[in-house]
């Protein structure tokens, strides 16, 4: 596959997201390499939405550590149950922020985050491997839809995780 992809010209979620993910899918699909995954979905994702920050965390003990991002620095280690990470590491489900500023503990890595989404990412025996994790710059920017969607893109980088 060519490393360009291919998004329809319109700001219809759904029809972006239907465009990309065959082509994450392939992007991903003779990928060995973790990191390197981790890196081109950021990417992917980043080219397609233009979203302030989109990264991972990794868990590495009782810590989310910074794994592959597309934006400005962010914040390095993240604890069990802290901010929306944390906090989705935790409870082990999506959480949608439609306002950061009104969750409590919220981590602030930018001022310019308004709304995030994070999708925990689980290994080969289930349990919970990294996070993805995205930031807006506009109040109440994701959904059921980026929920369900970002899910499914997670889910191709499962395999990977040891």
């Amino acid at each position: 596959m060519s490393e360009t992809l291919q998004l329809p010209q319109t700001t219809d979620r759904v029809a972006v997201y239907s465009a990309l993910y065959p082509q994450v899918r392939e992007l991903l699909n003779d990928e060995h390499d973790l990191i390197a995954a981790m890196a081109n979905v950021s990417a992917a994702l980043r080219q397609a939405f233009s979203w302030h920050w989109i990264g991972f965390y990794r868990v590495m003990g009782a810590e989310l550590v910074l794994g592959p991002f597309q934006g400005p620095v962010a914040c390095s280690r993240i604890g069990h149950g802290k901010g929306v990470c944390g906090t989705a590491w935790a409870d082990e489900k999506t959480l949608i922020v439609a306002d950061v500023d009104k969750f409590p503990g919220h981590i602030a890595c930018s001022p310019l985050s308004k709304s995030e989404i994070v999708v925990p990412i689980r290994d080969r025996s289930g349990r919970i491997a990294a996070v993805l994790d995205i930031d807006s710059e506009h109040m109440d920017d994701f959904n059921e839809v980026d929920a369900h969607a970002l899910g499914r893109i997670c889910t191709l980088l499962e395999p990977l995780f040891e």
